[in-house]
C-alpha cells in the first residue's frame, strides 16, 4: 500500500504528467456536462418513452454516447459518426492503391486523409442525425414542443451535427494535450457512465430475490474479474518468433549476430470484429424497425443478446471478420521485406517466399484462437442474461463495452508507466511493463 501512495505521488510529481491528468479530466467533464444538455424543442419531463433505448439493439450506441442518446442530448450520436468515418477511410487506404500513395506520404498524407475522414464525418452525421429525428418523432412524439415543431427538423440535424464535430474537436484534444487516445477515452467513460446504476441494479435485483442473493452477486463479480483478467492476457497475448541477424564487418567493427524476437500478436483485429459484427446484427433491427415495439418476428433473432440463433450468427459473424481484417492490416510480405533489409531471417526459413509463407501460416495459426476466444467474449453477455443477470449489468461481462474498458485502461497505463520510467520511478507494476493495445478504430485507439 505505501508502495502505491508512492507511485501516485511520483505521478503528482511530474509536471507534464499532472497537466495531463488535469487537462484530461477537465475535457472529460464538458463531455459529460453536454450529455446532460437536452435538445432544443424537447421536454425533457416527457422522454420516459425513450428509456426503452438503453437496452437492446440500441444499448450499444446509448452506451458510446454516455447516455446521451435516450436522453434526447445534443451528443445523442456522440463519437460514433467519426468511428465509422474513420473504420471507412482506414478500409479505404488498405483496398485503393491510390489512397496507399497518399498515406504513404508521410505527415502531410496523414493530414489529408484526417481532413477527409472530418468532411466524412459530418455527412455521416448529417445522415444519422436526420434517421434519429425520425426515432424522436415516432418514439418521444409528445416531447418534441408544438410551437417549435416546424423548427425541430432542421435545428436538430444543425445541433446533432455540431454536437459531433465538439466531441471529436474534444477527443483530438486529449491526444494531443491530455493522457491516452482521447476517442478511446470518450467512449470508456460514456461506458463507464452506465456501470454505478447497473451496478445498483443487478444489486437491488439480488437482494429481492431473497436468501442467497448475496452470495450470488458475489459469485457474479468473482467470474467478472476472472473474465476481465483473461481479456487481458488475450489482448496482450504474442506468438514470438525467433529471428537471427547475420554479422556485418564494417572496417573494424562488428555489427549485427543477435538473435531477437518478432512478435505476432494473437488478437491483431483489436475490437474491430465485434463492432462490426453489432453493426451487421443491427441492420436488420434498423430495417424492420420491430424491434422498437418489442414485436416478435426475424428481427428478434437480431435483436435479442440472449436467443441462440443470434449468439450463433454474432459468433460466425466476428471470427469470419477477424479474418478478413487481419488479412487487411497484416502483411507477411512487408514483414519478410523488412527483415532481408535488415540482414535478419528466420532459423530453417529460407529468405523471400518461404519466410512470407512461414510467418502467413504462424499468422494464421494464432488468429484462429484469438477469434474463437474474441467470439466468446462478444456473446458472454447474452449466456449472463440467461444465467439471471440484469440486463444492464450483464453487458459489462463481455463484448465491445469490456473489450473497450479494457484495452483503453491498459493503454492510458502504459503512457503513465512510460512517463514514470523515462524519470527512473519505480512503475505501476513489478515487470516494469505494461503492454498496450490499439485503439477503437486502429486509426486514432
Amino acid at each position: 500500500m505505501n508502495k502505491l501512495f508512492q507511485t501516485l505521488r511520483n505521478i503528482w510529481s511530474i509536471e507534464e504528467l499532472k497537466s495531463k491528468i488535469l487537462v484530461t479530466l477537465s475535457l472529460v467533464l464538458i463531455f459529460r456536462f453536454g450529455v446532460h444538455v437536452v435538445l432544443p424543442g424537447i421536454d425533457p419531463t416527457k422522454l420516459a418513452a425513450l428509456a426503452g433505448t438503453k437496452t437492446g439493439a440500441l444499448g450499444l450506441i446509448d452506451a458510446f454516447s454516455g447516455g446521451a442518446f435516450s436522453q434526447a442530448s445534443i451528443l445523442a450520436l456522440g463519437i460514433m459518426p467519426y468511428i465509422s468515418a474513420s473504420i471507412f477511410m482506414q478500409l479505404m487506404t488498405i483496398l485503393v492503391p491510390q489512397m496507399q500513395k497518399v498515406q504513404k506520404e508521410g505527415e502531410s498524407g496523414r493530414k489529408k486523409i484526417n481532413q477527409w475522414t472530418r468532411y466524412l464525418t459530418v455527412i455521416v452525421t448529417a445522415v444519422q442525425a436526420g434517421a434519429y429525428v425520425g426515432f424522436l418523432k415516432k418514439m418521444g412524439e409528445n416531447a418534441v414542443i408544438e410551437s417549435y415543431a416546424p423548427y425541430f427538423w432542421l435545428s436538430t440535424i444543425i445541433v446533432l451535427t455540431a454536437g459531433t464535430l465538439f466531441v471529436m474537436w474534444l477527443g483530438e484534444k486529449i491526444t494531443d494535450k491530455g493522457l491516452g487516445n482521447g476517442t478511446s477515452l470518450i467512449i470508456m467513460i460514456g461506458i463507464l457512465g452506465r456501470l454505478p446504476s447497473a451496478f445498483k441494479n443487478e444489486l437491488s435485483a439480488k437482494l429481492a430475490a431473497g436468501s442467497g442473493g448475496i452470495l450470488i452477486f458475489v459469485i457474479e463479480i468473482a467470474i467478472l474479474i476472472a473474465i476481465i483478467m483473461g481479456l487481458i492476457v488475450l489482448i496482450q497475448g504474442v506468438r514470438k518468433v525467433p529471428v537471427n541477424y547475420a554479422k556485418q564487418i564494417v572496417g573494424n567493427r562488428q555489427f549485427g549476430g543477435a538473435r531477437q524476437f518478432l512478435p505476432l500478436k494473437v488478437n491483431s483485429a483489436g475490437v474491430m470484429p465485434i463492432i462490426f459484427a453489432q453493426a451487421i446484427m443491427f441492420l436488420p433491427t434498423l430495417i424492420s424497425y420491430t424491434s422498437f415495439e418489442n414485436k416478435e418476428g426475424i428481427s428478434q433473432v437480431f435483436s435479442d443478446p440472449k436467443n441462440y440463433l443470434h449468439m450463433l450468427i454474432y459468433a460466425v459473424i466476428v471470427i469470419a471478420f477477424t479474418f478478413l481484417y487481419t488479412a487487411l492490416i497484416f502483411n507477411p510480405k512487408q514483414i519478410a521485406e523488412d527483415l532481408k533489409r535488415n540482414n535478419g531471417f528466420i532459423p530453417g526459413v529460407k529468405p523471400g517466399q518461404p519466410t512470407v509463407d512461414y510467418i502467413g501460416n504462424v499468422m494464421d495459426k494464432i488468429t484462429l484462437p484469438g477469434a474463437v476466444l474474441l467470439a466468446v467474449v462478444g456473446i458472454l453477455p447474452g449466456f449472463a442474461q440467461r444465467l439471471g443477470v440484469t440486463q444492464g449489468f450483464a453487458a459489462f461481462f463481455g463484448g465491445t463495452s469490456l473489450l473497450i474498458m479494457v484495452g483503453v485502461i491498459l493503454d492510458t497505463l502504459q503512457q503513465i508507466e512510460t512517463q514514470l520510467l523515462m524519470r527512473q520511478y519505480d512503475g505501476l507494476m513489478k515487470s516494469g511493463r505494461i503492454q498496450g493495445r490499439q485503439s477503437v478504430t486502429s486509426t486514432v485507439i
